[in-house]
């Protein structure tokens, strides 16, 4: 009976071994480049063992996928006298975070990189899926927050103020870190400091104009 039980929490320790491996595997080489027989080898398991619990390639990413959204913080697991300070001092607080959180979690973020701007028709679809069903970023919570402090107005669809500071945030900070995507706005190389903190204030005033009470 003992060895029964223990069968199971075996099989979720080499799912998350795999997992593991795969995300530095997506991480490193991108979607195209990662081979199953390299992920499995370095796991310790047989590559049919891969697709016996993730099925394909496309269904091992996007298990990566999920894994590395879930790994990154909340909105409003920022600290509390930032959240006291409302909504868009929350939503500054992370944008202005970005390079520091990214380069704590390169791994995941690269992850979620690819899965974002990389990936097929099929596979985006199900992260696009995946991202409205779970709410990994906490941002529905975020976006009510907002408007029981009267600050987010009521007036708007509370999804599409959803979907609208899902998107923007994740293309700026994306822009922050990832200059290829976007030279001229957050690039690293070529911008002093203070010239990213302004263009993050511009970020958060534009987002104010279009989404806060009057």
């Amino acid at each position: 009976m003992r060895s029964a039980r223990r069968a199971p929490e075996r099989q979720r320790a080499r799912q998350e071994r795999i997992l593991q491996v795969a995300m530095e595997h997506f991480a490193r080489s991108g979607y195209e480049e990662a081979r199953a027989e390299e992920i499995a080898a370095e796991a310790g398991v047989s590559k049919g063992a891969v697709f016996g619990y993730f099925e394909t390639k496309a269904g091992l990413f996007l298990a990566a996928y999920q894994a590395a959204a879930r790994s990154f913080p909340a909105y409003l697991d920022a600290p509390p006298g930032v959240r006291e300070d409302g909504f868009f001092a929350v939503l500054r607080y992370w944008v202005a975070r970005t390079p520091h959180l990214v380069h704590e979690d390169w791994i995941p973020y690269r992850v979620t990189l690819i899965g974002n701007y990389c990936a097929g028709l099929q596979l985006r679809r199900e992260i696009t899926q995946f991202l409205a069903r779970e709410d990994p970023y906490g941002t529905r919570a975020f976006v009510r927050f907002g408007i029981d402090r009267g600050e987010v107005r009521r007036d708007i669809d509370p999804l599409m103020i959803v979907s609208m500071v899902d998107w923007l945030t994740d293309r700026v900070q994306d822009a922050m870190v990832t200059e290829e995507l976007d030279p001229g706005l957050f690039g690293s190389r070529t911008q002093p400091p203070e010239e990213r903190d302004r263009r993050v204030s511009e970020f958060i005033e534009l987002l104010r104009s279009a989404v806060a009470t009057r």
